[in-house]
């Protein structure tokens, strides 16, 4: 079981209400037991799972969640699926206590722990990437103000050269006296 691909069970984390969530139905299928055994756990240990810890889903979470994987089969459901955030998800195999719970659940610990370290590190490349954009935006407007000085130095120098070409060339260099 320690093999189990962690691309599986990050196929079956979703994103709910802000929070990386699992199924109970995924769950039940990654621990091999059905749905119901879970359910009747969580009943019986009610107060370990509290509303952070799992919830169940709204009508429309439900609908957007089916329209998001149409190859899945959703079968026959009855209630809406309750699922379990990653603390949930440990509580969940403090209340199974089977070996097959134990390994998955390491395994889904490992996963969102990759996923919050992707995450981490996606949001520091977003930063760099805004102050990146920000320097550019200070060195844009940096360069059009170089632009107005530049020019201004290029208009004062036509102006030098044009008032040199009208100075007299007496004045300019030495006069050299003509004899007769």
């Amino acid at each position: 079981m320690e093999s189990l691909a962690q691309t599986i069970i990050h196929d079956k984390i979703y994103e709910l209400r802000g929070l990386k969530v699992m199924l109970d139905s995924d769950l039940a299928t990654l621990y091999e037991v059905e749905t119901r055994r879970i359910m009747e756990q969580v009943n019986r240990n009610i107060e370990k799972f509290p509303n952070d810890f799992m919830f169940q889903l709204t009508k429309d979470e439900f609908e957007n969640l089916k329209s998001q994987n149409a190859t899945s089969s959703w079968g026959g459901t009855r209630k809406f699926p309750h699922v379990f955030t990653e603390q949930g998800v440990y509580m969940l195999a403090t209340v199974l206590k089977s070996k097959v719970a134990t390994e998955v659940t390491i395994n889904i610990m490992r996963t969102f722990t990759k996923l919050r370290e992707f995450a981490l590190t996606y949001k520091d490349i977003v930063i760099e990437l805004k102050n990146l954009k920000e320097d550019l935006k200070l060195n844009k407007n940096q360069t059009i103000e170089n632009t107005k000085h530049i020019k201004t130095a290029f208009e004062l120098l036509t102006q030098i050269l044009e008032d040199t070409k009208k100075t007299d060339d007496k004045v300019m260099g030495f006069k050299i006296e003509k004899k007769n």
